[in-house]
């Protein structure tokens, strides 16, 4: 439980971020991350709902950016309560607590959870690497913001109490940075290759998110992928060259005939 970081994305309500603060001590994790937080997070009315958890609010490290506050996460799980084609494969809290845990020792699992009002944008949820929702009624899906956590908190709890959680070996996937580094050199390799549509060149790439999420990338997958962009970069260098020399070649040729 204590690789396990939340992550609240502009929380709008200090009361949320110090009742957030208690459940995670209810349940023994103690890192929390704030992305562009309310001012007042740290008011009064947070400290007196955190009650003996005000330790955990008085050191929550707080982020302009979420690619900031997961850049040395191993894993992240984006939660969500909308569908779409964006966001497909939804696991349920517990699935994702049995991935969690499943982590080698040493990584870090973050869980990130939008805003009271509208969750997370498509965008932060590309920096995740599996999404995740509460099967909640339809007739109202929203949840509060700390009942959401408290209910993961539970679940990651509950199978951090048995066994036979921890299955992936010493595997340790690569750090988001990095794999984010990898997919911004992914999308400029395949703008130029002219493989994305460069009106919406994130269509395509969201899939290829979604697919290396799946799997999870390590170190060296991430330097085999930076390896392979490299190489189509220069591919495509060489020619773009013959092509424009090309190009020379028969502009000269066509101008020698006007002249002759």
């Amino acid at each position: 439980m204590q690789n396990i970081r939340i992550i609240l994305v502009e929380p709008q309500g200090p009361i949320n971020v110090g009742s957030v603060c208690r459940s995670m001590m209810n349940f023994g994790v103690s890192d929390l991350c704030l992305v562009n937080p309310c001012n007042d997070y740290r008011s009064l009315a947070s400290r007196r709902m955190a009650l003996k958890a005000e330790t955990i609010l008085s050191q929550a490290s707080v982020f302009p950016t979420l690619s900031a506050a997961l850049a040395d996460c191993h894993l992240a799980f984006g939660t969500t309560r909308r569908f779409g084609k964006y966001r497909e494969g939804l696991l349920t809290p517990e699935q994702s607590a049995v991935q969690a845990l499943a982590q080698p020792t040493g990584s870090t699992v973050a869980f990130v959870f939008g805003r009271e009002d509208r969750g997370l944008t498509t965008r932060e949820l590309d920096l995740c690497h599996a999404f995740v929702t509460i099967p909640t009624d339809s007739n109202y899906p929203s949840m509060n913001l700390s009942h959401a956590v408290a209910l993961f908190l539970y679940e990651l709890r509950k199978k951090a109490l048995t066994a036979d959680s921890r299955i992936n070996g010493d595997r340790v996937p690569a750090q988001a940075r990095d794999v984010e580094n990898m997919f911004q050199h992914m999308r400029r390799t395949l703008l130029a290759a002219e493989y994305l549509d460069p009106q919406n060149p994130d269509h395509i790439l969201r899939a290829f998110r979604r697919m290396f999420g799946r799997s999870g990338l390590d170190d060296r997958e991430v330097r085999i992928l930076h390896g392979l962009w490299s190489r189509i970069d220069w591919i495509d260098n060489e020619r773009r060259k013959h092509a424009d020399e090309k190009k020379q070649i028969d502009a000269f040729k066509t101008e020698k005939n006007r002249k002759a």
